[in-house]
């Protein structure tokens, strides 16, 4: 695999993790992680600690995740094998990333007011409590 290759591959080892992927096939297969965990016959928290890296399946669940959404166990493992595409061309992406940019910043500007609001409304309820006592 080339450097730039590898660098589009959105689920190569070093792009992205077990937990990564394995939410990225069941979003492909169209399954919300409740669906998935009653499918596999696990709670739901036992999904959620996968998904989010703070645990993996043992080997025989690997195995049925694997069935179920349709990839191989290596690529869930490694990221090589048979996946889920990428999720989008790098021309999507750069507009999207744009979109989200432009709505990241506009509420950053809106936390920033609100955290002056609520400073100046802790300074009057200071100033209130102060003369009250």
């Amino acid at each position: 695999m080339t450097e730039e290759t590898q660098a589009n591959d959105w689920y190569a080892p070093d792009q992205a993790t077990f937990g990564d992927r394995l939410t990225a096939a069941r979003e492909a297969q169209g399954l919300t992680p409740s669906q998935l965990a009653g499918r596999l016959g696990i709670k739901l928290q036992t999904l959620q600690g996968w998904e989010n890296d703070r645990s993996e399946p043992r080997a025989n669940k690997l195995q049925m995740v694997a069935g179920l959404l349709n990839v191989s166990m290596g690529w869930l493992l490694t990221g090589e094998g048979e996946g889920v595409s990428d999720p989008a061309s790098p021309e999507e992406l750069a507009e999207d990333a744009q979109a989200l940019m432009k709505d990241l910043r506009a509420m950053r500007a809106e936390t920033m007011r609100l955290a002056n609001r609520m400073g100046k409304a802790e300074k009057r309820l200071r100033m209130i409590l102060k003369e009250t006592i």
